[in-house]
């Protein structure tokens, strides 16, 4: 039985299955989502409106054995940007549309009234139920909820507070195996697109799935045994390595070091309390208070870089605190408060907030004095503005960017819209490159120069080196393609230093394809999900002069290095 299609139609509520094209059999993730909106959603449409899609797709191997895959991707135009969008998440709920061999479901249309609604996916049938009993509610109560309602084996995707406002700052939230609102697809606003067609929830159970249909499962097989080894040899994703000790936030240290740590709304680089919510700090207070670290964000992941957060004794788990989300709450905010920091991300996590978005949202807001630097109680009352959906908490659910302007602020750092990540490209600058030309706006997972610049991954340059454009290029080529396939993008540190992994992405992928693709094919497939992407945009309005970061980061030197961003804007150009 091949693949097929989910078409939500939010219109006249109306969901049907389709046989995938036959130009869509080799697509999956990125690719997949990508292609579709460029071919459904007008570019120059409003993101809010009818006529744009949510697009959510499984990647190739996503519902296998390969290790470390369960990822998928959700693509529309995204109300932060204005450009083409792809968030990325892994979850169990991934592995089992993978299984249910359901290639991408499109929501469409737009339901005209109030209502919401909740979407219950069988293996052969769709349906909508009503879904207005949760609206304001929080998402941690309403996951154990609806767990209750539908049993404990199905997959949760969903929209919360922020999200019903229509906050450019909403991600879309899946499960993790305990069944928290903690794995978002988090970027770009998309948990407004889904809110704004009328949709809250999809529930999915997998009960009778056929499972992933696997072309060749000798060749499969003898893939993903290369990549589990490459993965189980290199130092940052073997267990007992950095991501498996310590999570993401194993970075902390390293950055702060190197001067690239944005403190207090990218005012500084590097400050001495950051080591106060370190990674090793936190897996120390996880083990004593008897939270899970290591920990997987979907199940078959050999990395384990996730973690459950708890209070004190275990009590009222968070999930994961990732890096990103510990800096933007954090040091972004003048906090250094690991217990401050959990309860942040837990708003965040119940209001269906992206971290990223949402810490420099609040940064700016301190700068633009609605509380200080470093008032944690102040900076959780802001997130009770979006949860009491009140006029400030409005404005502030539309991100960085807006809340910026509503309050006078001049240093916003954005680009495209979106809010930068956790690494000043004053200090690093190939990220501060993917920052300005990824077509998807500030993000650092679009091509992941930290991995060269900072852990020496691939090979090692010096960060404050500005000609970082060839850098940046290839590796948001191969994020591209790896988005596509499914797998998590941590398998690039081990496919970049052990070529014999990268081998065994690729069969994996010709076993479950039946294809007969090579590593150089990669970078072709890669380069093909970007010109879709860049196309989109050119289509949408964008220019060369939007491949830019704020003239800030040009002017202001970043202590304590008291660098700037100077890599020119020819150098910007020429990467794509």
């Amino acid at each position: 039985m091949p693949r097929k299609i989910l078409r939500v139609n939010m219109t006249n509520l109306e969901a049907k299955f389709e046989d995938l094209p036959q130009d869509f059999a080799a697509l999956g993730g990125r690719g997949m989502t990508s292609t579709i909106v460029s071919k459904e959603v007008p570019p120059t449409c409003h993101p809010l409106r009818i006529h744009n899609k949510l697009v959510i797709a499984p990647g190739i191997v996503t519902g296998t054995r390969a290790p470390t895959s369960g990822r998928l991707s959700l693509g529309g135009k995204s109300p932060l940007t204005g450009g083409i969008k792809e968030a990325n998440a892994g979850t169990s709920f991934a592995q089992m549309l993978g299984r249910m061999r359901i290639g991408a479901v499109i929501i469409e249309g737009k339901h005209e009234g109030d209502d919401y609604f909740t979407l219950k996916v069988t293996n052969d049938n769709a349906e909508f139920q009503d879904a207005n009993k949760w609206v304001g509610k929080g998402l941690y109560d309403t996951y154990k909820a609806l767990y209750k309602e539908h049993g404990d084996k199905v997959g949760i995707c969903g929209v919360g507070i922020s999200a019903e406002v229509l906050g450019a700052m909403s991600g879309v939230c899946f499960n993790d195996p305990e069944g928290l609102p903690s794995r978002y697809a988090g970027r770009g606003g998309l948990g407004a697109v889904m809110a704004s067609k009328g949709l809250k929830f999809i529930i999915v159970d997998e009960t009778g799935a056929p499972g992933v249909e696997i072309a060749n499962k000798e060749i499969f097989s003898q893939g993903i045994k290369k990549l589990s080894n490459a993965l189980g040899e290199h130092p940052v994703t073997q267990p007992k390595g950095g991501l498996n000790s310590y999570g993401t936030s194993v970075l902390v240290n390293i950055i702060n070091e190197a001067g690239g740590l944005p403190q207090r709304n990218f005012s500084s680089g590097q400050d001495e309390r950051a080591e106060q919510i370190s990674g090793e700090v936190k897996a120390e207070e996880i083990k004593k208070r008897g939270g899970v670290r290591p920990h997987f964000c979907s199940p078959g992941c050999v990395i384990q870089c996730s973690e459950v957060w708890t209070k004190p004794g275990g009590k009222d788990p968070v999930g994961v605190l990732e890096y990103e989300s510990v800096w933007a709450l954090g040091a972004n905010c003048g906090i250094y408060d690991l217990d401050v920091i959990g309860e942040l991300n837990r708003a965040c996590n119940d209001l269906g907030c992206d971290t990223i978005e949402a810490g420099d949202t609040i940064a700016v807001a301190m700068e633009g004095g609605l509380a200080k630097f470093g008032d944690g109680k102040g900076a959780l009352k802001l997130m009770d503005e979006i949860r009491k959906k009140t006029p400030t908490g409005r404005f502030l659910s539309q991100g960085t960017e807006i809340t910026g302007k509503v309050l006078g602020v001049t240093r916003i750092p954005t680009v495209k819209g979106q809010g930068l990540p956790a690494y000043d490209p004053r200090a690093i600058k190939g990220i501060g490159v993917t920052y300005a030309t990824t077509p998807m706006g500030a993000d650092h997972t679009a091509g992941y120069a930290i991995t060269t610049e900072i852990m020496g991954v691939g090979g090692k340059v010096d960060p404050r080196d500005p000609k970082k454009a060839e850098i940046s290029r290839n590796l948001q080529i191969a994020t591209a393609a790896v988005d596509a396939s499914g797998y998590c993008l941590f398998v690039a540190f081990a496919v970049l230093d052990i070529p014999e992994g990268l081998v065994g992405i690729v069969e994996s992928l010709n076993g479950v394809l039946g294809a007969n693709l090579t590593v150089d094919d990669v970078g072709v497939i890669g380069k093909q999900i970007l010109d879709i992407e860049l196309d989109f945009n050119k289509r949408a309005g964008f220019t060369a002069t939007d491949d830019r970061l704020p003239e800030f980061f040009m002017e202001e030197k970043l202590p304590p290095f008291d660098g700037v961003f100077d890599v020119t804007d020819d150098d910007l150009d020429s990467v794509f």
